[in-house]
């Protein structure tokens, strides 16, 4: 069987993921920098996580998770995942 390449999303989970990730952080009332700073990531990472650029880890999703003040879980039900 041929392996799927990591970067091939075609499910457009990413972008979900990261839709749920802006959602949350603007309804915490916080800008997409401070959100990276409170969670240890880069800003410009940030960027590309929200807009579903980048395959995030798991770790840098709990650490978003743990600055926006809710669970992996419910960022994952709100992106329908």
């Amino acid at each position: 069987m041929p392996r799927q390449s990591i970067k091939t999303d075609e499910e457009g989970k990413l972008a979900k993921l990261g839709s749920a990730i802006r959602a949350a952080r603007k309804e915490c009332g916080l800008s997409q920098e401070a959100l990276a700073d409170a969670s240890g990531v880069d800003r410009s990472h940030m960027g590309k996580i929200e807009r579903g650029e980048r395959n995030v880890s798991v770790l840098n999703v709990a650490r978003v998770a743990d600055a926006l003040g809710v669970t992996i879980a419910s960022l994952m039900a709100s992106a329908g995942l």
